[in-house]
């Protein structure tokens, strides 16, 4: 079983940094792909940032060149700068590994306006 853990949410200021991050424990398999995805209430859950298992990185427009998402061994991370109020959401680690989906508990950001 494989299961996600996220930390490093937070409240901070327009303009500053958080790091996320996702534990992940159990098999993943050698075909995958690991992500990030965001989601306010009343709205669909969306792709933040996508890694695959040959170290291939995709963003969301709204982030590219703010986010960036890598790996070390079994931890996932999410490095988000100069964070908006638009980046409000709470974040989800996802991983599909061979076609199964996990998805973590989510972890809240928020950026006042």
């Amino acid at each position: 079983q494989v299961r996600l853990v996220e930390s490093g949410g937070g409240l901070v200021q327009p303009g500053e940094s958080l790091r996320l991050s996702c534990v992940v424990s159990g098999r993943i398999f050698s075909a995958y792909v690991m992500a990030w995805y965001r989601q306010t209430p009343g709205k669909q859950r969306d792709m933040v940032a996508t890694l695959s298992n040959s170290d291939e990185s995709n963003y969301a427009d709204s982030v590219k060149g703010r986010f960036t998402i890598s790996r070390d061994k079994n931890i996932l991370y999410l490095q988000m700068n100069d964070l908006k109020p638009e980046d409000t959401a709470i974040y989800y680690c996802y991983v599909n590994s061979a076609g199964v989906r996990y998805w973590g508990q989510g972890t809240q950001v928020t950026v006042p306006s």
